[in-house]
């Protein structure tokens, strides 16, 4: 399910399937998309950022048209405690690829991977320098 900002409407909750991961998705050039996306955060429940939210930049192909600075999107991961995703979606490979590894997450968040859970996950993928 895609929504383009948070809160989702309540009218169909009751509809609504059980939400393993939020992958928040930055455009690079735009700041608005950054704004939206730091207002959303509000509205996640705090127990989703123990390995259930990521961060999906785009648009990394065009440094040079940036609007939004990486180190922004980098310090919200590590507000979050939550990875950062780099990616150029105009890149088939590198779409392919950025697709295989979110539904990998996925399926971690899930609980479908037996013994990983989303928690050792996340941990995982932090940088070992910021132990």
């Amino acid at each position: 399910h895609i929504a383009t900002s948070l809160p989702l409407p309540s009218e169909r909750d009751h509809l609504r399937p059980r939400i393993d991961l939020i992958v928040f998705m930055i455009d690079i050039k735009s700041k608005y998309s950054l704004k939206n996306v730091e207002a959303s955060l509000a509205y996640v429940d705090a127990s989703f950022f123990l390995g259930k939210v990521c961060f999906l930049v785009t648009g990394v192909g065009r440094l040079n048209s940036c609007s939004v600075e990486t180190n922004a999107i980098c310090k919200l991961g590590e507000a979050y405690c939550s990875p950062v995703i780099f990616c150029e979606l105009e890149l088939e490979g590198i779409r392919v690829a950025t697709a295989q590894r979110l539904l990998r997450i996925l399926q971690i968040c899930a609980g479908h991977i037996p013994g990983v859970s989303a928690l050792s996950f996340v941990s995982l993928m932090r940088n070992s320098d910021d132990d």
